[in-house]
């Protein structure tokens, strides 16, 4: 691989989404619990999705076993996409609200999920999907969340892509 591109690095890459993971799992807290913020079932969905985003993404980056770390990459892969899809229902759900009674069909699910009998504070939702967060910088917080998404997808993907080529490099030297 040229010198220059040495930051290209799949370990790199790898830590880098999976930070970017725990940077938005920060937020999330931050906003519950100094910001008075509830989160709803689509927000605890999302909050899943990010721990197995920095637990893949950072065992990936520490991990040499090529296929282990394959692995890695395509769980975390998978992560990103259903972190995706619930911050893309989460806008839909924003955009077209609907009339509720107070019940959000997801809740029961999402309550009875292992990390809410563990820590309920931080994993019950307490807050209907379709009730709107104050903006951050002008975009909504599933918005930033979609945005925190594709960042990381993205480097999981040059990553995965980085780390092949790097293989097939090192097999034609050989």
């Amino acid at each position: 691989m040229n010198p220059r591109f040495d930051w290209l690095r799949s370990p790199r890459l790898l830590g880098l989404g999976g930070l970017i993971s725990i940077a938005f799992l920060s937020g999330a807290f931050y906003l519950q619990f100094f910001e008075n913020e509830a989160p709803c079932p689509l927000c605890i969905l999302q909050r899943y999705a990010y721990i197995l985003i920095a637990l893949f993404a950072l065992t990936g980056a520490s991990v040499r076993q090529r296929r282990l770390n394959l692995a890695l990459h395509v769980l975390t892969l998978i992560a990103t996409i259903g972190g995706i899809v619930a911050a893309v229902r989460q806008i839909w759900v924003l955009k077209h609200p609907f009339f509720s009674c107070g019940f959000d069909i997801l809740r029961p699910l999402v309550d009875n999920l292992p990390l809410a009998w563990i820590l309920p504070s931080a994993f019950t939702a307490s807050r209907l999907c379709e009730v709107p967060y104050a903006p951050i910088l002008g975009l909504s917080l599933p918005t930033w969340s979609l945005i925190g998404y594709l960042s990381i997808f993205a480097l999981v993907s040059l990553s995965l892509f980085s780390s092949r080529k790097l293989g097939r490099a090192a097999k034609s030297s050989l």
